[in-house]
C-alpha cells in the first residue's frame, strides 16, 4: 500500500535555520547535488527520491517498495557532511526526523499546502516543490511512484487554497523582511545592492519596484539573469566577480545565492563600505547564510535575516490557525483519496502485460493467423479490419480493469467507513 513512501527531513519547526543550511546541497565542481542524490539512492537501495531546499527545510523524500529498515539520520549526515566535525554531525542528525508511510504522505502534503512553514498561507513553497521534483526528474532519479504522488500533492495544495482561506492575509517571508527594512527609515534615493539573481531577488524586485527603489545594482553569477532583474528596476547588472571592485558604495545589501558557504566576507564588505562609516542595511534570505558571522559582529548595521523573522511571522499567524484547521481536515480526506488512486495505478500497471499480450494477438492474427485473408482484401477494408481490432484490444483492457479499479474503490470506501482508523495510517 503506502509504506513504500518515506521522507528525511529537517525543518524550522525542529532546528535553527543555521543547522538546516548543513543539509542544503553544495554545487561543487566534483560533487553536484545530483551525484550526491545518485549516490545516496544507490546507499540506501531507494528506488526513486527527490530532495526539496527551501529557506526553511530541507527534505528527501523516497520511495522504497521492499520493508525499508530506515535511515539512520547520523548515517545519512555523514554522506551527505563528511567535512563536519563529529560533534556537529551528531547535532545535526538529531534534528532529522524519518517519517513513513501515510504519515510521510501527510506531510508532504501538509508542505505543499503551506501548512508546514515558517509563513503558513504563503504560495511560494508550491513553485518551489515543483521545480524540485522536476529537476530532481531531469536526473533520473524519480519514478511513477513520486510522480504520481507529486501530481495529486500539487492538485491538494491548489484544492486546500481555493477551499479554504490559508492564503489569504498571508506574507511571504521577503515580505516580511521587506516590512523588517522599512522600519529603518528607508529612503527611495537609497543606493541598494542586491547581490544574487534568483526567484527570492526577483520577488524582492518586485517589492523594491512598488516602492519605487531605482538606485539598485544587481549582481549574478550569471550575468543574463541579473540584466532581466536590472532592467526591471531601472538599475545596473554586473558579474558577481565584479563585486570585488565595486567602489560606489551602498545603504542596503540584499544577498540570496544558492552558495554553499558565506560570500560576503569581512574583506568584501570592507571593500563595499568604500570607506562609509554610517549603519548599513543588511538583509540576507539565503540558506546557509550569505553574510559571515564576523561581518554582522564586527560593522554597525541592520541586519535581517530568516532565523530572525520567526516572531514576525507567528504575529500573522492567528488569523490562519483556523483555516489551517479546516486545510487538515481537507488533507485527511485527500489521503484517503491518494489510497484509491494509488491502488488503481497498481492495477493499470498490472495490466500492461495482459495489454501487450492482447496486442501481440492482435498483431499475430493480421500477420500470421489470417494473413493471407487479410493482404486479399483491398486498403479499405484492411483499415476497417485494423480499427475494429484496435477497439476490440481497448476494450479487452479495459473491462477488466475497470472491474478491479470497481473492487479497490468498494474496499476504499469500506474502510473509510470504519471508525477510528487513521487516514496517515498505511
Amino acid at each position: 500500500m503506502l509504506e513504500g513512501y518515506h521522507c528525511l527531513t529537517l525543518t524550522h519547526r525542529e532546528a535553527p535555520l543555521e543547522t538546516i543550511g548543513q543539509l542544503v546541497l553544495r554545487n561543487d565542481a566534483d560533487r553536484t547535488p545530483e551525484l550526491v542524490l545518485q549516490q545516496l539512492k544507490t546507499r540506501f537501495d531507494w528506488e526513486e527520491v527527490f530532495y526539496l531546499a527551501t529557506c526553511n527545510r530541507v527534505l528527501f523524500f523516497y520511495y522504497q517498495a521492499v520493508p525499508a529498515k530506515g535511515v539512520e539520520p547520523a548515517t545519512l549526515v555523514a554522506l551527505l557532511r563528511p567535512d563536519l566535525p563529529a560533534q556537529k554531525q551528531a547535532e545535526t542528525a538529531s534534528y532529522i526526523r524519518q517519517i513513513n508511510g501515510g504519515e510521510a504522505i501527510q506531510h508532504l502534503l501538509e508542505v505543499a499546502s503551506s501548512m508546514d512553514s515558517l509563513v503558513i498561507g504563503e504560495r511560494e513553497v508550491i513553485r518551489q516543490m515543483r521545480e524540485a521534483f522536476e529537476q530532481s526528474r531531469d536526473w533520473g532519479l524519480t519514478g511513477d511512484h513520486l510522480r504520481l504522488l507529486m501530481r495529486f500533492t500539487i492538485e491538494t495544495a491548489k484544492s486546500v487554497y481555493s477551499q479554504t482561506g490559508i492564503g489569504e492575509k498571508a506574507l511571504s517571508v521577503v515580505a516580511l523582511a521587506f516590512r523588517e527594512m522599512e522600519k529603518h527609515g528607508l529612503h527611495r534615493d537609497q543606493r541598494i545592492l542586491l547581490v544574487g539573481a534568483g526567484q527570492t531577488i526577483a520577488l524582492v524586485a518586485k517589492f523594491l519596484d512598488k516602492s519605487g527603489f531605482r538606485n539598485t545594482a544587481v549582481f549574478n553569477r550569471s550575468l543574463d539573469k541579473a540584466e532581466a532583474v536590472a532592467e526591471y528596476l531601472g538599475g545596473k547588472a554586473y558579474p558577481l566577480e565584479a563585486l570585488a571592485s565595486y567602489q560606489q558604495g551602498f545603504d542596503v545589501m540584499i544577498v540570496c545565492t544558492g552558495a554553499a558557504n558565506p560570500i560576503i566576507t569581512t574583506d568584501l564588505y570592507e571593500q563595499l563600505l568604500a570607506a562609509e562609516t554610517g549603519p548599513k542595511t543588511v538583509v540576507d534570505l539565503a540558506v546557509p547564510n550569505n553574510v559571515a558571522k564576523s561581518v554582522v559582529a564586527n560593522f554597525p548595521m541592520h541586519y535581517i535575516q530568516i532565523e530572525g523573522l520567526r516572531d514576525a511571522a507567528r504575529e500573522n499567524l492567528a488569523y490562519r490557525e483556523k483555516e489551517r484547521e479546516k486545510a487538515a481536515v481537507l488533507i485527511q480526506d485527500k489521503i484517503y483519496e491518494f489510497r484509491q488512486r494509488w491502488h488503481e495505478r497498481q492495477v493499470e500497471r498490472s495490466m500492461y502485460p495482459i495489454a501487450e499480450a492482447i496486442k501481440a494477438v492482435r498483431e499475430k492474427a493480421v500477420s500470421e493467423v489470417f494473413g493471407k485473408d487479410f493482404d486479399q482484401l483491398d486498403p479499405a477494408a484492411q483499415e476497417l479490419v485494423h480499427r475494429m481490432l484496435a477497439y476490440m484490444e481497448k476494450k479487452c483492457v479495459a473491462i477488466p480493469m475497470k472491474a478491479v479499479k470497481e473492487i479497490v474503490l468498494h474496499a476504499s470506501r469500506e474502510r473509510k467507513m470504519q471508525p477510528a482508523t487513521d487516514p496517515a495510517k498505511p
